[in-house]
């Protein structure tokens, strides 16, 4: 699974980095290695984020698309979702599927910037 893994990591990546997305820009920890992921975040217009700039790391697991990255802000987040995007305590609606793009991951992460889920927080002190 590690080399199908790799190949659509190297694929997503490519066209990431290709394309001008509003709001991010990836690139890799090593360039050998398609399963760690730097992510910029933009912080979005009219939001307390807005004139920020939030860098994040994205580890791949050797199975994915079958489970999901974990992403962490390299520093501290002020957000009621901000701890882990994909945790065993969200609805079942909420969870991982296999066929979520990475660019579908980074923009549900620009999305829970614009209006967090104060539903389902995992930093209940800013919700």
């Amino acid at each position: 699974m590690t080399n199908v893994a790799r190949e659509l990591l190297k694929k997503q990546f490519i066209e990431l980095s290709r394309d001008h997305n509003a709001g991010f820009s990836v690139g890799l920890v090593d360039d050998a290695n398609f399963f760690e992921w730097n992510v910029c975040f933009e912080g979005p217009k009219n939001t307390l984020y807005e004139g920020g700039i939030y860098n994040a790391t994205l580890s791949f697991p050797t199975d994915f698309p079958n489970h999901p990255p974990q992403m962490k802000f390299t520093q501290d987040m002020w957000h009621p979702n901000g701890v882990d995007i994909y945790n065993e305590q969200e609805k079942s609606e909420e969870r991982w599927r296999p066929i979520w793009s990475v660019e579908g991951i980074l923009v549900s992460v620009i999305s829970m910037l614009n209006e967090p889920n104060l539903e389902s927080p995992a930093n209940v002190d800013a919700a």
